[in-house]
Parts: structure tokens; C-alpha cells; sequence
């Protein structure tokens, strides 16, 4: 289960249509411009500086996010990933989702030593544990735990944390 606030919107029109009563549009224009330079340049520790500063997010020491990685433009202080993770090219982290008759707000919270696959997209809400791996082209629609290997659209367990290291311990026995 995602870990949510949930905000009814009135007036007849989707929430989204109601964005600026919901996130200030110069707040929405200063993440974006941010978010945009972010994306493009490769030298980690100005983008990891750049996010920190201005969109106040939570980045761990040695974490990379890839070229094109999107965070979230409207609430992005409410990501926080741990340290020596990385989060793969064009991978999108949600910390809001916009309903037709309602809005929800949710933190993310990236572990230590996370591996996040290309074009994969994180909801709100959702907590991956310290050392999980995601694989390419995930839906993260629930957390992850610790350790353990998650895929597909919906995600689902690969292997859990003991299922890894058993294989490991027999990968190592074979070399």
C-alpha cells in the first residue's frame, strides 16, 4: 500500500485543473528550469548540487541520476534517495498524482546501494529498501524491500533478499 494524502478538489473540473491552488506556479516554473538543466548535464556532483539547493530534495553521497531522469516538478522535496544509489536514464519519480476528482501527495523514499533501471517510473507513496534493484521499464507501484529484485508493469517480485544471496553464494562456489 502507498502511503498517500488524499485532497478532494471541488468545482466541477478535474485537479488538474486546479494546479495553482495546489502547488505555486513560480515554485512550478523554478523546478522545472532546474529540473531541465539537471537532466541534461553529466556531471553528477552539479546536478546532485543543483537539486539539493534549489528543489531541496534528499541526495545521498556517490548517487547518480542518469541523463533525462525526471523528478518531480511540482513536489520535489518530497524525494530522498540514499547514498551510492542509481537511478537509471529516463526514470520518472512521482511525488504527486492528479485524479480526476481528487489529488494525492506522497513521499519517495530511495534506499542506500539502489539500483533503478532505465525508463522505469516510481509513484508517490512508495518506499524501495536499501540494496534493491529494479529493473528496466518498471511500474514501482508499492514498495520494494530491501535486497530484493523487482520488474515489469505491474512490478513484482523477482527475488527476495535470500533468494539474491543464495544465488550469489552459488555463482561465487562456481568460479
Amino acid at each position: 500500500m502507498r502511503r498517500t494524502e488524499t485532497y478532494k478538489v471541488q468545482g466541477g473540473a478535474n485537479s488538474l485543473w486546479h494546479v495553482y491552488k495546489t502547488v505555486p506556479f513560480w515554485k512550478v516554473v523554478k523546478c522545472f528550469v532546474f529540473i531541465q538543466i539537471g537532466r541534461i548535464t553529466p556531471f553528477m556532483g552539479l546536478k546532485n548540487w543543483l537539486y539539493r539547493t534549489f528543489l531541496k530534495m534528499k541526495i545521498g553521497k556517490k548517487t547518480s541520476l542518469a541523463l533525462m531522469v525526471m523528478p518531480d516538478t511540482m513536489f520535489p522535496e518530497r524525494i530522498s534517495i540514499g547514498d551510492n544509489t542509481i537511478i537509471g536514464y529516463n526514470t520518472t519519480i512521482l511525488a504527486h498524482e492528479y485524479l480526476i476528482d481528487e489529488y494525492r501527495l506522497g513521499d519517495v523514499k530511495i534506499g542506500n546501494g539502489v539500483m533503478i533501471g532505465a525508463n522505469s517510473t516510481i509513484l508517490p507513496g512508495v518506499e524501495i529498501g536499501d540494496g534493491a534493484i529494479v529493473s528496466a521499464a518498471t511500474l514501482v507501484n508499492k514498495d520494494v524491500p530491501a535486497g530484493a529484485m523487482v520488474g515489469g508493469n505491474p512490478m513484482r517480485i523477482i527475488y527476495t533478499a535470500e533468494e539474491m544471496a543464495e544465488r550469489k553464494k552459488k555463482r561465487d562456489k562456481a568460479v
